[in-house]
């Protein structure tokens, strides 16, 4: 037997592989219709923590303060800034009586910790509903609270939204960027759709103080310096207690990067919590990516010798329909259609860059989330 003919049935392996993925567990979001939750008459607390800030604060933080919402608090935490951060909140304060001011001074144990600013946020808060964003997001909508803790439900004490990225025109790496962001959204939303919530992002996320406290906040982490929000909802996200918020009225919006570099510094740290994941998500995860690296690998490698070429294209061409179907469907949810057209060359492109990451990070290990 060749050579090839061993990648040739490797390649239909990894196929099929993609194909499970797709149809059982990417389909399941992309399918999906927003419903729309009961407005709630609960009281929520939207918690802001930032680090040198000061501009975006200014920009973003009356989105929130204007929000149609009929009883919410806004706790606005600094984490040790030297620019002017802290006085752009105390500005902020004296102008709203619905706003409390937490300033983190440095200590040598959590020293560049949000995890540690976050939790004294918390436990400042004086309401049960908890609703996160970060000072570089602006909400969508002034009816983002409502939209988000409409989710909230006797059982249902966490909810996951979308964080997007601004769109800049004629821009490889801002498609990249709100690429990842579409694709990483598919996951999450369609995992925790089939009882297998494993992430959310800080940008768009809210969840009921008790359940930060009955698990110890942040404890089991600590240590590592991201995570406050995949790692925090890893752990106690359940199929029973997670709910999700996809209407566009739900959305937050941040600047993304403009840099490679400053982009691969983000994604490092994000990435670094991959590892501390459970080990059923760790797996699932794991073999839809290296899925992906070995199909287009041997795709191309297979087309390259015109090795049974009329097979590998056959396979390759389903493949592509199912990603348009799926990408499709969920870029439309998520205003993100733009994308679909791009969306193979952007995934071989983001395989590239994500290894590039995975081998950085295998190096040295990013130390502060600013």
């Amino acid at each position: 037997m060749s050579l090839l003919t061993v990648f040739f049935y490797c390649f239909i392996g990894v196929a099929f592989i993609q194909y499970i993925y797709y149809f059982i567990f990417l389909c399941n979001f992309s399918l999906q219709k927003a419903k729309p939750g009961k407005l709630k008459k609960i009281s929520i607390s939207v918690i802001v923590c930032a680090k040198n800030e000061a501009e975006n604060l200014k920009l973003h933080l009356p989105e929130i303060i204007n929000q149609n919402y009929h009883d919410f608090e806004i706790i606005l935490v600094n984490d040790a800034s030297w620019d002017k951060t802290l006085d752009i909140m105390k500005d902020f304060k004296e102008a709203n009586n619905n706003i409390t001011l937490v300033d983190v001074k440095t200590i040598e144990q959590f020293w560049g910790n949000k995890k540690y600013a976050l939790t004294l946020g918390i436990k400042a808060a004086k309401n049960d509903f908890l609703l996160f964003t970060d000072a570089d997001c602006k909400p969508k909508s002034l009816n983002w609270i409502s939209e988000m803790s409409s989710q909230f439900t006797n059982t249902k004490s966490l909810v996951l939204g979308f964080g997007a990225y601004e769109k800049v025109s004629n821009s490889l790496l801002n498609k990249l960027i709100r690429f990842e962001t579409l694709i990483t959204a598919i996951q999450y939303f369609s995992y925790a759709r089939l009882g297998m919530p494993y992430m959310g992002v800080g940008r768009n996320l809210a969840y009921r103080k008790e359940l930060f406290f009955n698990n110890s906040g942040f404890m089991n982490h600590m240590n590592i310096k991201s995570g406050d929000d995949d790692l925090f909802v890893n752990e106690i996200a359940t199929s029973k207690n997670t709910s999700i918020c996809f209407s566009k009225n739900s959305f937050t919006v941040s600047k993304p990067k403009l840099t490679y570099g400053d982009w691969i510094t983000q994604k490092r740290r994000h990435v670094s919590t991959a590892k501390h994941y459970k080990i059923s998500h760790k797996i699932v995860l794991g073999l839809f990516y290296f899925s992906q690296i070995l199909f287009w690998t041997l795709a191309i490698l297979l087309l390259s010798f015109l090795f049974q070429w009329q097979i590998v294209l056959g396979l390759l061409s389903f493949r592509l329909l199912l990603q348009f179907i799926v990408v499709g469907g969920s870029a439309n949810k998520l205003e993100s259609k733009d994308l679909t057209l791009f969306s193979p060359f952007l995934e071989v492109f983001l395989i590239i860059f994500q290894l590039a990451i995975f081998s950085a990070n295998l190096i040295s290990k990013p130390k502060h989330w600013k």
